[in-house]
């Protein structure tokens, strides 16, 4: 594909609205609300003004070939960690957002433990502050839950969040966590009254203390997921399922890791529980024994388990069970990460890999394409979209927000540490041969980013601030 600047204007033909268009995305495989099929997309002003059938007239204005691509509505990121403000050595907002966008993701929304970490309304908008011009892709923020002040969930101005993130277990940057029941009751007693939605890391602490307690820390990465075992987020999940009962809050559970949450939280919402769950794309991707062999690159919290849970986590992907994919992108720094078992901070970063990571296994699975692609587009366009409530975004439909991303559905390449635009520089993606790769992205009307031409023009992402109309529930 020529970069845009390439493409000329082509002539005008009659159209049933007529007028020249902002940019036509043509010849593309759609991936619509309504279905996946061949079609093309009209801009006008940054919005999607028309889909349109094969073989319909077009408007005039510039093309953008999409023959052999699919279209997707930009992703939506809903769980990443862009280090603004205080640990910028790891990752800045630019570099993350410059990776989002290469990995099809047009929208983040970002944790706030940072440093300071942002627990209360002063302090996103002075994270917002720094951040304003920086961004290439749109962006939210989670406000943090404190539990020394749980009663601030009641208040939060949507305008500011509409979310807040709930540590129930400690780990390298987490700036404070839930160790009183007390506390979490109360915590989510607010949300529940101020409309808030929970986002929760949900494992014990009181768990991984009392083990702790009898076995110390693992001096191999063989070692670690004993160490993290699967019974802290089984036990923390059973909490959050009481708690959401008690109150009727509306939560959301962070990167589920075992097969025996993931039933939990189905069976939760089958009962019509307001909880829901997010898959990350590195337990899909990787084991235990990957975390064994390759050592510190996999060490996350919660902890990569086996097999038996990575199956179970496809299947709540494909039958609608689980709401989004997050990439939890976390960077640390080479260094941080090559420290010994016991003192290697965990996370990696995710945000450029996620969607081409879980297309690839959704294709090894034999997933039809088409059908893999609406799954793209439902965990992350249409469920994080509503779960969060992001007006315009992750639909591909008139009247949304010209946010567009084009993939390649069969080029086979291997990822390397020259393609990793994330600050810290590495991946523990390097080396893999990944099926589907991401060709350009379009932000607000215009090609943001080429892989070949690569970015164009100034960042322009906006913080997309709630409403202050009650949250639609996703389920």
């Amino acid at each position: 594909m020529e970069p845009l600047s390439t493409l000329p204007p082509v002539p005008a033909e009659p159209t049933a609205d007529g007028g020249p268009a902002e940019l036509v995305v043509e010849g593309g495989r759609l991936v619509t609300p309504d279905g996946v099929r061949n079609g093309t997309v009209v801009i006008r002003d940054g919005r999607v003004a028309a889909v349109l059938a094969a073989g319909e007239p077009l408007p005039a204005g510039p093309r953008l070939d999409a023959r052999g691509r699919y279209v997707l509505p930009g992703l939506i990121d809903s769980h990443v960690h862009f280090r603004t403000p205080g640990l910028e050595y790891k990752e800045t907002w630019e570099h993350g957002s410059r990776a989002a966008l290469a990995g099809g993701v047009t929208t983040v929304i970002d944790m706030p433990n940072t440093r300071p970490a942002s627990l209360d309304e002063a302090g996103i908008l002075a994270k917002a502050d720094m951040i304003e011009g920086r961004s290439w892709a749109d962006y939210r923020f989670h406000i943090g839950a404190d539990p020394d002040h749980p009663e601030l969930l009641a208040d939060i101005d949507p305008r500011i969040a509409t979310s807040a993130k709930v540590f129930m277990a400690g780990h390298h940057t987490a700036p404070v966590v839930f160790r009183d029941g007390e506390q979490l009751r109360r915590a989510f007693a607010a949300a529940a009254r101020g409309g808030v939605r929970l986002v929760l890391h949900a494992e014990d602490q009181h768990v991984f203390d009392l083990l702790d307690a009898g076995s110390g820390t693992p001096d191999s990465y063989g070692g670690y997921e004993p160490h993290r075992p699967r019974s802290g987020g089984i036990v923390a999940v059973a909490q959050v399922v009481r708690l959401v009962r008690d109150y009727g809050t509306k939560a959301h559970i962070l990167h589920v890791s075992s097969a025996e949450e993931a039933d939990l939280l189905s069976a939760a919402a089958a009962e019509g529980l307001p909880l829901t769950f997010e898959v990350t794309g590195h337990h899909l991707s990787f084991t235990h024994e990957d975390t064994t062999r390759r050592g510190p690159r996999t060490r996350l919290s919660p902890a990569i388990r086996d097999g038996r849970d990575q199956r179970r986590l496809w299947r709540a992907v494909l039958h609608g069970q689980a709401v989004t994919l997050g990439s939890d992108h976390a960077p640390h720094t080479v260094e941080e990460k090559n420290r010994p078992p016991a003192e290697a901070p965990p996370g990696l970063p995710g945000v450029q890999e996620l969607a081409t990571a879980v297309w690839t296994g959704l294709r090894a699975q034999d997933i039809a394409p088409d059908e893999a692609a609406a799954h793209l587009a439902r965990l992350m366009g249409d469920g994080p979209a509503r779960l969060f409530d992001l007006p315009g975004k992750g639909r591909l439909e008139p009247g949304a927000d010209a946010d567009l991303t084009l993939l390649d559905p069969s080029e086979r390449w291997q990822f390397s540490g020259r393609d990793v635009l994330s600050l810290c520089g590495w991946s523990a993606y390097e080396g893999w041969t990944f099926t589907g790769r991401f060709t350009t992205t379009v932000k607000a009307g215009r090609v943001c980013w080429d892989l070949r031409a690569g970015f164009a023009g100034r960042p322009q992402g906006r913080w997309l601030r709630g409403s202050a109309r009650p949250l639609e529930v996703a389920r």
